[in-house]
């Protein structure tokens, strides 16, 4: 039999879906995998059943619908700050992780380089090796996952054709400020770079914290690639329906490869996203709130049982420093440890080296979710517990 493809021995499958696995065979808690276990608002549910029963089941427009590119580039416009036109800058895709990879192969040429900052979301990696190009990385180093301006100058040479970042960011719940995106955004000018932000947790934030769409910054209206979805803001990760924002060129482009890839997402769950866009700002500052008290829930548990966390600014997931508690119970790495937590106490966590190009990195980090109802996070703190 004759090999498969080279590219898929550079990387495994994915660890947080592997974990979820784990989790159900052991009867778990799962605070792995980022899925709330809270429902879709009833105006969304109800906004699909109803374009189920009016008849859009056949194909939508492959870029997607006029109804939902029009929405998005509405909510674009109140909440993002910049301007979007929804025939040519919209490409409507089956979740972000289509618009990532999309994105990256409509802009990449064999020979490009990539840059990513880690601890990285697990696809990112795997999404340049398949679109053919290099990866770079840059590291965010903790507490407050900072990265260093002259490290992230040193990655960039004329082969760079992106960087792809997260803000809020999976794992760490940074949120990337100002002067950092203005950094970024001055390298990607000089080295005639896009920039591409995943967004996809723009709502969840917390204190202080201020989403900034790369977008808005100057200079950035033909570099900036906008990745995003209705997956966390509704409670809808099984629904699949992102999006990409670009400038036409590079839409164009996303649209082809788009079509190609999926032809396009489900049609009346399109329309759905559509209202959902369109609920009142009540919904997305009530959504702030229920994270912000699961965020204080499993902080407070983390603390107690003497995780040593990280609070984060955004996002939904807290990176614990877990070394003394790996020699405490004879673990030799994170993934070893992971596993014992789900025997000692039944909660099912992320190891941390599976965010690092360098396994070493992360060799003493953990990833908890708190994307749960508070029965959830307090039976999870119950299990916690029982280290001590």
């Amino acid at each position: 039999m004759k090999p498969v493809n080279d590219l898929t021995n550079q990387f495994g499958e994915s660890v947080i879906r592997g974990m979820s696995r784990v989790c159900a065979a052991a009867g778990g808690i799962n605070l792995a995998q980022g899925f709330p276990d809270w429902d879709t608002p009833e105006e969304v549910k109800e906004a699909a059943i109803k374009a189920i029963r009016d008849g859009y089941n056949q194909y939508a427009v492959t870029w997607g619908t006029p109804n939902l590119r029009n929405a998005i580039a509405e909510r674009c416009a109140v909440y993002n700050r910049f301007s979007v036109d929804p025939e040519a800058d919209i490409t409507v895709t089956c979740g972000a992780t289509e618009g990532m990879i999309a994105a990256l192969k409509a802009i990449i040429n064999p020979g490009d380089e990539i840059i990513i900052f880690e601890p990285f979301y697990e696809n990112y990696g795997p999404d340049t090796l398949m679109s053919h190009a290099t990866p770079r990385y840059v590291t965010l180093h903790a507490p407050d996952w900072s990265f260093d301006p002259d490290e992230l100058a040193a990655a960039f040479n004329e082969r760079t054709k992106a960087v792809v970042m997260n803000t809020p960011n999976n794992p760490t719940g940074k949120v990337f400020s100002r002067a950092e995106l203005e950094t970024i955004a001055e390298l990607c000018l000089k080295w005639d770079a896009y920039f591409i932000n995943d967004e996809i947790y723009e709502y969840i934030l917390y204190d202080d914290a201020e989403h900034i769409s790369p977008a808005t910054l100057p200079g950035m209206k033909d570099l900036a690639i906008t990745v995003n979805s209705m997956s966390k803001t509704f409670s809808a990760t099984g629904w699949r329906v992102g999006w990409v924002i670009a400038p036409p060129a590079v839409t164009s482009a996303v649209r082809k490869v788009h079509d190609f890839l999926t032809v396009g997402a489900a049609h009346p769950l399109q329309e759905a996203c559509a209202a959902g866009l369109k609920l009142p700002e009540s919904y997305y500052q009530g959504l702030r709130g229920i994270y912000a008290d699961c965020r204080e829930r499993l902080y407070s548990a983390l603390d107690q049982a003497d995780f040593r966390p990280n609070k984060p600014g955004g996002a939904y997931y807290i990176i614990t420093q877990v070394g003394h508690l790996m020699e405490r119970y004879g673990c030799t790495d994170d993934t070893e440890f992971a596993y014992k937590l789900i025997e000692l106490t039944g909660v099912a966590t992320v190891p941390g080296s599976s965010f690092y190009s360098d396994p070493a990195l992360g060799r003493e980090q953990i990833r908890f979710c708190f994307c749960k109802k508070a029965d959830t996070l307090d039976q999870a703190a119950q299990g916690l517990r029982k280290l001590s």
